[in-house]
């Protein structure tokens, strides 16, 4: 039996579908999120919004810097799904990047843009 090297286009089009929900959401928190770091010097709240309320609310709590981190961690988990589609189009997506083996569906549909397997991963830690 053949070991499979990469998935199947009818297989990196259901990923794809399951980055692009992901990088809606993504994008779309991240606008929010900046949206309250812009408004976080007045008092007016035109967004109405459920997760602009609740950020709204919980910033009077958080300070400008965890915003700023928030964006940040947004930002970055962003471009880490845009890179997965890259991959998607080169036809590498879903190939762990230290051992060259699949990485699992369940983790691909769990962590869309992951590199490593959960092996490699632990594996990597210790080093």
């Amino acid at each position: 039996m053949e070991i499979k090297k990469r998935y199947n286009d009818e297989e990196l089009e259901e990923f794809r579908g399951i980055i692009n929900d992901r990088l809606k959401i993504a994008k779309s928190d991240y606008d929010e999120t900046m949206k309250v770091l812009m408004n976080k010097n007045t008092n007016d709240i035109d967004d109405t919004s459920p997760t602009y309320k609740a950020l709204e609310e919980g910033s009077t709590n958080q300070s400008k810097e965890e915003l700023v981190q928030m964006a940040q961690r947004q930002q970055k988990f962003i471009q880490a799904l845009q890179a997965a589609l890259l991959r998607i189009d080169n036809k590498t997506y879903g190939i762990d990047r230290i051992t060259g083996e699949l990485i699992p569906k369940e983790r691909l549909r769990i962590v869309p843009h992951a590199t490593l397997s959960v092996a490699s991963k632990e594996a990597n830690k210790n080093h």
